[in-house]
């Protein structure tokens, strides 16, 4: 029996690097599982669209897919956003079966990214006393979204960090450059930023303008297409494609 289809469903941007980033991501995810088939499709700003890919995903005679949230958190676009295309699609496509998969944070898969971005602009808990972290994500409205970062951030402060602070580049506060000078107010020598978001554009920009405004001493890139992040990606497909209780044969 054929595996189901794995369609990463990413926002978007009129940034080009975001969606080089996205398909560079889905290349690892293929790479560190040959032979499955991974489709990589937008909600808006980049093609192809979610509809366009269920659709052709249909003509071609799937059976299954696990449409998978390229999402850190569960905000608007998880609850609202993603259900209702799939929704339409269901509709129009009965012979399809397509399930979604849950977001991808919080998961130690993320947090040990984020570390292997740190360590990739130069520094590690710990490293040099008195250093603080900016926990910088894109930010939401959504209050079960910000309770995660808050959570995360809380998390990391047991990992070496003399302080840990989050951030968000939109609709809630405190913003990044503001986070820095916090740190700074309490004594903290050096301080990082990292950017809790996966491709560059807008948000990712304003983060790291913020960081730059503030003085941070260490940049840290976005999440990208880390290993980590790709064997996440997998985890989150096969937690939905098998019933829980279930064994996972393959």
């Amino acid at each position: 029996m054929s595996h189901p289809v794995l369609l990463v469903i990413a926002h978007g941007s009129r940034d080009p690097r975001h969606a080089a980033t996205v398909h560079a991501l889905t290349g690892r995810v293929r790479a560190q599982r040959p032979g499955l088939r991974v489709e990589t499709a937008f909600l808006e700003f980049n093609a192809p669209s979610v509809p366009r890919v269920l659709e052709r995903l249909a003509a071609e005679g799937a059976a299954e897919v696990v449409a998978l949230p390229l999402l850190l958190t569960r905000a608007f676009h998880a609850k609202t956003d993603i259900p209702s295309v799939l929704r339409e699609a269901r509709a129009r496509l009965p012979r399809l079966h397509i399930r979604q998969a849950d977001v991808l944070g919080p998961s130690p898969l993320l947090n040990a990214t984020l570390g292997r971005r740190l360590r990739e602009a130069g520094v590690r808990p710990g490293d040099i006393p008195r250093t603080g972290l900016v926990l910088a994500s894109a930010g939401s409205s959504d209050p079960e979204a910000i309770a995660v970062i808050a959570e995360i951030a809380r998390e990391l402060r047991h990992t070496g960090w003399c302080a840990v602070r989050p951030a968000f580049a939109s609709a809630s506060l405190p913003r990044t450059e503001d986070a820095v000078r916090t740190l700074r107010a309490e004594g903290v020598e050096r301080v990082a930023v990292a950017p809790y978001v996966i491709a560059p554009g807008r948000l990712p920009d304003r983060i790291a303008a913020g960081a730059e405004a503030a003085g941070a001493d260490v940049l840290a890139d976005v999440l990208g297409p880390a290993p980590e992040l790709a064997r996440l990606l997998l985890d989150r497909y096969d937690e939905a494609r098998v019933p829980v209780g279930a064994s996972l044969s393959a």
